[in-house]
């Protein structure tokens, strides 16, 4: 394991669409509201954990809408919970776009089977 990896067993993934070319300031906004929305369905035990941890987060790459679903579709059938961002078309993209995907927190071996071929943002 390798830089301070191995003290953090849970994570929270934060998706981000790559191919609607959002502002800096859009996808961080975006990343927040995903990451808010996933927490809300998390297990008390999880949220406790991950809090006492320092709340991991990593921001991913998804190229496209249809992988946005895949992985919420993984997340749902490994119990794990997760939070689809709809936008609502009020600034930099139409109303209705989805742009991210929070999943998370939860164990980090878990997560990896989600999100483990996708790149940093």
């Amino acid at each position: 394991m390798h830089g301070g990896e191995e003290i953090f067993k849970y994570k929270q993934c934060l998706v981000l669409r790559t191919d609607l070319k959002m502002s800096c300031g859009k996808m961080c906004a975006q990343a927040a509201h995903a990451s808010i929305g996933a927490f809300e369905k998390a297990s008390l035990a999880d949220k406790k954990e991950w809090m006492r941890e320092g709340q991991k987060k990593v921001a991913l790459k998804a190229p496209d809408e249809r992988t946005i679903y895949i992985l919420k579709a993984q997340a749902e059938l490994l119990g794990v919970p997760c939070s689809l961002i709809i936008d609502a078309g009020m600034t930099e993209i139409p109303a209705g776009s989805v742009t991210a995907l929070g999943i998370g927190p939860a164990k980090r071996e878990i997560m990896d089977k989600i999100t483990a071929d996708l790149k940093l943002l």
